[in-house]
């Protein structure tokens, strides 16, 4: 037992437990012993029995509100439990009292930097960065397919407007945020024959062409003059021409076809090729095509996609302008 019934730091570091008990027997004698609160609170610290150290330490200030320890020993207390306003709201209080004791500053400056983190770590995940909605087009010699590069879009997540020569879609994403796509496209479409799909990872906009003709971009101001027409008929090849239409057509009824042979079974294979392709093979494909006057075809868009594709007819063809 402590001398003349006082409970200094020193005994209740020595054993906490044997403290905590001798507290408990003298403040069941005397209840309104502020220092005795404060003492108990302290071994209940130095046991980890923070929540019951809090308790004690606030019964401490409503006895004494002018005893400083009662609030550093709150403030420890809540520091623990991760209660760092608190902590910081008593250390304060405390430091008021006692202004001499710098162990108080000490206290606050470790509260305050800590909640600084919390802040911005707060901050950071209200505000996370949002990656940016692409868009890319390809064609074909009767469309141009537009592609939303957006994710996980809802079935009815798309609001489009086709119109002769504009493009008009709202894109609800995954986030619950709109995306606007408004384009100014280089020549006029027949908007009763473009339609869009919503697929898992991206939105496809085919915008129906008036004319076979090759747009050199997707807006703008186009003159048809000055723009290559697609004619398949009018591109030499060492097989039958191909007509890439039929690319976006249903593969079903030729597939009931068995034991394809020739000229039929190359372009079947090609036209599974550009089906099953990515957006990247299938511009290689186009444009492969289109500038070699059909007489190279190209899955590689890291090739063809940095050069003009000059024209390789079979050593026993003579290639000829029409």
């Amino acid at each position: 037992m402590a001398t003349e019934s006082r409970f200094p730091d020193s005994f209740i570091d020595e054993d906490p437990q044997k403290a905590l008990e001798a507290l408990d027997e003298a403040l069941q004698g005397d209840s309104d012993n502020a220092e005795w609160f404060c003492q108990r609170a302290y071994a209940h610290i130095l046991l980890k029995n923070y929540s019951c150290a809090v308790d004690d330490a606030k019964k401490a200030q409503q006895l004494t509100p002018s005893l400083p320890l009662a609030f550093m020993r709150t403030g420890i207390a809540e520091y623990h439990l991760n209660h760092y306003k608190s902590a910081h709201a008593a250390f304060t209080q405390g430091h008021q009292l006692d202004a001499s004791d710098t162990s108080f500053e000490i206290w606050i400056k470790r509260c305050e930097e800590i909640m600084g983190e919390q802040t911005q770590i707060g901050s950071d995940n209200r505000t996370p960065a949002v990656p940016p909605v692409k868009h890319d087009w390809y064609q074909t010699e009767s469309q141009v397919i537009v592609t939303v590069m957006a994710k996980n879009v809802p079935k009815d997540g798309v609001s489009v407007n086709f119109m002769e020569k504009e493009l008009s879609a709202t894109i609800q994403l995954a986030s619950g945020e709109n995306y606007n796509l408004d384009l100014q496209l280089l020549f006029p479409i027949i908007p009763q024959q473009s339609n869009f799909k919503i697929l898992t990872t991206k939105v496809e906009f085919k915008l129906k062409k008036t004319d076979a003709m090759r747009w050199e971009k997707l807006e703008g101001e186009g003159q048809e003059s000055n723009i290559k027409h697609f004619d398949p008929n009018q591109y030499p090849s060492s097989h039958s021409a191909c007509n890439w239409d039929k690319v976006m057509v249903d593969l079903g009824e030729e597939e009931k076809t068995d034991k394809l042979e020739g000229d039929a079974a190359l372009n079947k294979l090609f036209q599974q090729i550009y089906c099953d392709g990515t957006d990247e093979v299938k511009r290689a494909m186009n444009k492969s095509f289109m500038e070699s006057g059909g007489t190279v075809l190209s899955t590689n868009w890291v090739d063809v996609g940095k050069r003009k594709v000059e024209m390789n007819p079979p050593e026993d063809v003579e290639f000829k302008k029409y």
